[in-house]
């Protein structure tokens, strides 16, 4: 056998791009300290002393540089610019040897001292913790630094948690945490309280007033902009989702909900917002209110309404639509085609021209074809204005003892209802049997009664709580719906008391006292009427209205139609008493017989027989 000569490895660091040995390291020290406090930057200032007088020292190696982050968490290198800079400089052969105090300063990540360390050794560089006493390069494996990096990082997560726990103690004792101030309000530090800024305080009132009243949040946005109004930042610019949030923040009516974001893990803090996965706290009554608690609960509303996603849709004769709504006009989302339950949209005929008119059309005969809906016809905005007047004045004096009667009738059955009862008798049976499954499970610990009697009354038990469930949120919708009811009934005898007399057609008193307007129906002998416009009222009434005698003259109408319509008899003006207290649409549509220009017209108009149909009610589930 020959004889085999060992020679000993060197230790020595060479660079392999060179052909002679470096004699002398080139050392860089990183350092790090994650908070800003006045303790931790001392420290911060005493490790960068520290490093460079321990490598100036070495008489082995050559200070390259010192690389320090200040008041960054170690937990995410990409927020370490030096810890970045540190890396780049080594990858470009700038460094030998990396020194820092300990792997907890390095990184407090695991995978990201493995990655980094890895990366590092590829290209010859040690890196030389410190409290460790750990040279990458000379370790025999990554065992020791695998459980000590974790061992960092466990510490972290013990931290977080600990952190976590004092703010929830914080936010139970009622401690405002992470509340630094907003739009109508000052933070003052000192006592951790929140006041009133006056001059902000009126932007806010601003916006409440025009969401209530059924502005979005982009119009605000610019009517803001318009009258010169900067947010919180001193920015002149209002985004609609600064005015959504303003409009969803509960601050304003004088409550705060803490804890509505949480932190998923310490290492990639990673923020959610809170929708039941950690605890939150509900201040109420905390501070000085803005706004109202109605005008908030009505914005919430509204806000509820628009924010429908695009993937929920409601099922209408077969047909699926997405749901919307906005209140930019008067009609918008109270329309509804009477033929296939779509709803009608504003457009605008002969825009930019002397001839130009507002009109409603079906959104299915538009978008799709006229196949799809092919009964619909545009109908004008100022004949739907002015039908509703005639409507509102005969709901006001033509019908008024009907109306009482019906108002009165609505009423008496909604104080009788039994679903209050019904659903207090539930609650309690609830209560009894959620005693009956605790006496069962004490039985059981007990050893009073056998296992499978036990399973078998609790499975009994939790089924009947079940039942109970399922019947206690049915009552809960049925009771909320009469609340509501009672609450528009208010309404709706408060509006008919203020306004008599209505001459023209007035938004407010549209929206506060209409559900929605049917456009177009189909008789019952099978003809199709598409100039019908029926107003659901939020009390449940219904009136029709024949949209044809509320039609705008046309522009373009020649004079000589009107002399000739006249002239036939087919509308006859009389000084007598009988014409002073004719019912306006009777005026209009004498006063209105110019826009008949063409035979059909004339036809459609004669076919009604010069009759409006008569106010009526749906007083059918009362009798």
């Amino acid at each position: 056998m020959k004889k085999v000569e060992i020679i000993k490895a060197n230790r020595t660091i060479t660079d392999r791009n060179k052909t002679h040995s470096l004699q002398l390291l080139r050392v860089g020290a990183y350092c790090r300290v994650s908070t800003d406090s006045e303790d931790q930057l001392n420290s911060y200032k005493s490790q960068v002393a520290y490093y460079t007088n321990l490598i100036k020292k070495n008489k082995e190696w050559v200070f390259a540089d010192i690389y320090a982050d200040e008041a960054i968490t170690g937990t995410q290198v990409d927020k370490r610019t030096d810890f970045q800079r540190l890396i780049n400089d080594c990858l470009n052969g700038e460094l030998d040897m990396v020194i820092t105090k300990s792997i907890s300063r390095f990184a407090r990540n695991t995978l990201d001292t493995l990655k980094y360390v890895r990366m590092l050794k590829e290209k010859n560089i040690a890196v030389y913790f410190e409290d460790e006493k750990i040279n990458t390069l000379t370790m025999d494996g990554e065992l020791l630094l695998v459980v000590l990096s974790s061992v960092a990082q466990q510490e972290v997560e013990n931290i977080s948690a600990n952190v976590k726990k004092g703010l929830k103690m914080k936010m139970s004792r009622g401690e405002l945490v992470g509340f630094q101030g907003c739009l109508g309000y000052d933070y003052h530090p000192e006592d951790k309280s929140i006041s009133i800024n006056e001059e902000e305080a009126e932007i806010v009132k601003y916006i409440f007033n025009r969401y209530a009243e059924g502005a979005g949040g982009s119009i605000i946005g610019r009517e803001l902009e318009n009258l010169g109004y900067k947010t919180k930042r001193g920015s002149s610019r209002w985004a609609e989702s600064t005015i959504l949030g303003i409009v969803k923040n509960e601050k304003y009516k004088g409550d705060i909900l803490l804890g509505k974001t949480f932190t998923v893990d310490p290492i990639s803090k990673r923020r959610l917002a809170n929708y039941g996965e950690e605890d939150q706290f509900y201040l109420r009554n905390h501070h000085e209110a803005i706004i109202s608690e109605e005008i908030f609960e009505k914005a919430q509303e509204i806000l509820m309404k628009r924010s429908i996603p695009r993937g929920a849709h409601i099922s209408n004769g077969g047909n699926i639509k997405r749901q919307k709504y906005s209140r930019k006009y008067a009609f918008s989302c109270m329309m509804e085609c009477g033929f296939c339950g779509g709803t009608l949209t504003r457009r605008n005929w002969h825009s930019g021209s002397q001839y130009k008119k507002d009109i409603w059309q079906c959104v299915v005969s538009t978008k799709k074809g006229k196949k799809h809906c092919p009964h619909s016809k545009g109908i004008p905005e100022e004949a739907i204005e002015k039908a509703f007047v005639e409507s509102y004045r005969q709901l006001c004096h033509g019908n008024k003892d009907i109306l009482e009667t019906f108002l009165k009738k609505l009423d008496e059955t909604l104080n009788e209802s039994s679903v209050e009862k019904q659903f207090a008798k539930i609650q309690k049976k609830i209560s009894t049997l959620d005693k009956k499954k605790s006496n069962l499970v004490d039985m059981r610990l007990d050893e009073k009664i056998d296992k499978d009697t036990y399973e078998m009354k609790f499975t009994e038990t939790s089924l009947k709580i079940d039942e109970l469930l399922e019947e206690r949120t049915s009552l809960e919708n049925v009771l909320e719906n009469e609340h509501t009811m009672k609450k528009r009934l208010v309404e709706f005898r408060k509006t008919l008391h203020n306004n008599q007399v209505l001459d023209e057609f007035d938004r407010h008193v549209f929206e506060s006292i209409v559900e929605k307007v049917i456009v177009g129906s189909i008789e019952e002998d099978g003809t199709t009427d598409p100039h019908k416009l029926v107003f659901i009222y939020k009390t449940g009434l219904a009136d029709s209205q024949n949209g044809v005698f509320f039609k705008p003259k046309r522009k373009n109408a020649k004079k000589t139609n009107s002399v000739d319509i006249m002239n036939s008899g087919l509308c006859s003006q009389t000084s007598n008493e009988d014409s002073k207290t004719s019912s306006l649409a009777s005026e209009h549509a004498c006063r209105n017989s110019s826009t008949f220009t063409n035979k059909r017209e004339l036809k459609d108009w004669w076919v009604h027989d010069f009759r409006i149909k008569s106010y009526h009610f749906n007083c059918e589930r009362f009798e």
